[in-house]
């Protein structure tokens, strides 16, 4: 199994738009072109050498889209990539085994990557991932 990296950080936050201007005052850059479907739901910041990091905020209504098991309200999901997608199942299944709790079983997701959910010890999300494979994209729900 190669190795296991972290990769992004999910927050979940009470107000997509004033946390977008927050975080772009802290050098965050989101981009310019609003989408009026999904800015008060979903916002990724841009990838590149000053954030290496893809850092994801996420209103609570849309979490729950993506980890039927979100306990509601605000937080952090930690996400880590690994290699493939059966990577996600038999990782996920191995921590399942150790009495770890999943709050998303792994699933195809709508942007092309198989994923899932784990709570860390103090029930905190962490998202299991694969690469993206864009033949596996599918429509995304609604996000409200």
């Amino acid at each position: 199994m190669a190795a296991i990296r972290l990769d992004q950080v999910n927050l979940v936050v009470q107000d997509v738009p004033a946390s977008r201007a927050f975080y772009a005052r802290l050098g965050l850059h989101f981009g310019d072109v609003a989408d009026p479907v999904w800015d008060a739901h979903h916002v990724s910041a841009r990838h590149d050498d000053s954030t290496p990091l893809d850092v994801d905020l996420d209103s609570e209504t849309f979490a729950s889209r993506w980890n039927s098991g979100w306990s509601g309200g605000s937080g952090a999901v930690l996400g880590f990539k690994v290699e493939t997608r059966d990577e996600v199942d038999t990782l996920v299944a191995s921590l399942a085994s150790e009495g770890v709790a999943v709050q998303q079983a792994p699933y195809d997701a709508f942007w092309g990557a198989r994923y899932a959910v784990v709570s860390d010890p103090d029930g905190n999300g962490v998202g299991i991932m694969s690469p993206i494979d864009p033949a596996r994209r599918s429509e995304a729900p609604s996000p409200a």
